[in-house]
């Protein structure tokens, strides 16, 4: 599902409040780190995770995220990035059409 603009500002908006629920670190995005984020993005749909590492390194991240989890990046802003995967079962999140 692509997010068009205004899904994308919503999604932001609600992004605020989550506090982070996965952080990547010095050992980066081994196997466990991907499982939690997967079960994050499969449990609330929307979530805010921290990436501890520099701007090149947490650039790789979000890409190597993007495609294994096939998560949409809505926010990155410093060390914190907030992604967004629709549940098909159960959608959680409401966006506007």
């Amino acid at each position: 599902m692509k997010l068009n603009k205004s899904q994308n500002r919503y999604l932001r908006g609600l992004c605020h409040k989550l506090t982070p629920v996965v952080m990547v670190a010095d050992k980066g995005l081994n196997d466990n780190v991907m499982a939690e984020i997967e079960l994050a993005l499969e449990h609330h749909e929307l979530i805010k995770i921290k990436l501890r590492g520099d701007k090149t390194q947490r650039e790789q991240w979000l890409q190597t995220i993007d495609k294994t989890c096939n998560a949409q990046l809505v926010q990155s802003i410093g060390q914190v990035a907030c992604l967004f995967r629709r549940n098909p079962d159960r959608p959680r999140v409401a966006i506007p059409v």
